[in-house]
């Protein structure tokens, strides 16, 4: 099906959401739907909540904007244009909107007053390739991917070569910028675990493309590299966020019945549930008044569903 064919279930429960193992069950509403709230885009990425406005922004990267979509009246109007090619976006602990941006090659920070200002650029007085995707610890950090997908062509930012290796990194609130992890081809979404001892990695670009876990320690550093989820031969996944009982829910997709929308793995990196979607997604996040309504920007459109979980608080 594709998605201008898409309509949502007349029916509940709704058929689109799939308990592929029993433990799925306790996490999914018999009277919850999927909905679309907004179709146009032409690659959506990046969906932050903000909970202060009730209202969800993500990006639009080609388009290079920005959009808002408002809780209480439905509407979606333009949050930022031009973005910088945004993609991934977060919140950091003070409340303040994180974003990756392709065009600036830089994370950027969106202060109180409106202001946009860089929070990083350069490593080693080198450009950063593309930040991709973006999460805030606890004690303030943020951490972020930096593939080199925004300056690979024209089309999602500037074409140009790269000056660093496609590395993760720790910016830490004095200034000071890490590498935690190097060595990942292509490394795209991320997300901790809920006692933040665990941290997520999306690798793209390995055959066949997988999710990696690595061990945070008391210094901050990334030690015990693993794989934790096997995409198979087909599968894609993209950005991701955590719930409260550790479980990843991925945004996924390959064009094939099944593939596109969302899986839902365990803390042991088991298949249990999936969202299919006509589009393929590529993130999302937890937001709603209890965070437990699950935003999923895939390819042209956001669509929610309500489960029965909470997202882990970022």
């Amino acid at each position: 099906m594709s998605s201008s064919d898409w309509t949502p279930s007349q029916r509940y429960p709704d058929a689109a959401i799939v308990v592929v193992d029993e433990s799925f069950n306790k996490y999914r509403l018999p009277l919850a739907k999927i909905e679309r709230l907004y179709t146009g885009c032409r690659w959506a990425e990046g969906p932050a909540w903000l909970g202060d406005s009730r209202s969800l922004v993500w990006s639009d990267i080609p388009n290079n904007r920005m959009l808002r979509w408002d809780e209480a009246s439905g509407a979606v109007s333009e949050f930022r244009k031009p973005s910088g090619y945004a993609n991934g976006n977060t919140r950091d602990r003070q409340g303040r909107l994180l974003t990756c941006e392709h065009g600036g090659r830089r994370v950027s920070r969106t202060e109180p007053d409106g202001r946009v200002v860089a929070l990083v650029s350069t490593y080693q007085d080198k450009k950063l390739n593309s930040p991709n995707d973006i999460v805030c610890k606890s004690d303030g950090s943020v951490w972020f991917t930096d593939p080199t997908f925004g300056i690979l062509g024209w089309y999602e930012g500037g074409k140009a070569e790269p000056e660093l290796p496609m590395n993760v990194y720790r910016w830490d609130p004095s200034g000071k910028v890490t590498v935690v992890a190097e060595g990942i081809n292509q490394p795209n979404g991320l997300a901790f675990s809920p006692d933040e001892k665990i941290l997520y990695i999306v690798q793209s670009r390995s055959v066949p493309r997988n999710i990696l876990a690595l061990d945070v320690t008391k210094e901050n550093t990334l030690k015990n590299s693993r794989l934790l989820i096997d995409g198979g031969p087909k599968g894609t996944p993209d950005g991701f966020r955590v719930d409260m009982d550790g479980n990843l829910w991925c945004g996924w997709g390959m064009g094939e019945a099944g593939l596109d929308g969302v899986h839902v793995f365990s803390p042991a990196g088991k298949l249990i549930g999936r969202i299919d979607l006509p589009e393929r997604c590529a993130n999302l996040c937890f937001g709603g008044l209890h965070r437990n309504r699950l935003f999923m920007a895939a390819s042209t459109s956001l669509y929610s569903l309500y489960v029965n979980t909470q997202g882990v608080p970022y």
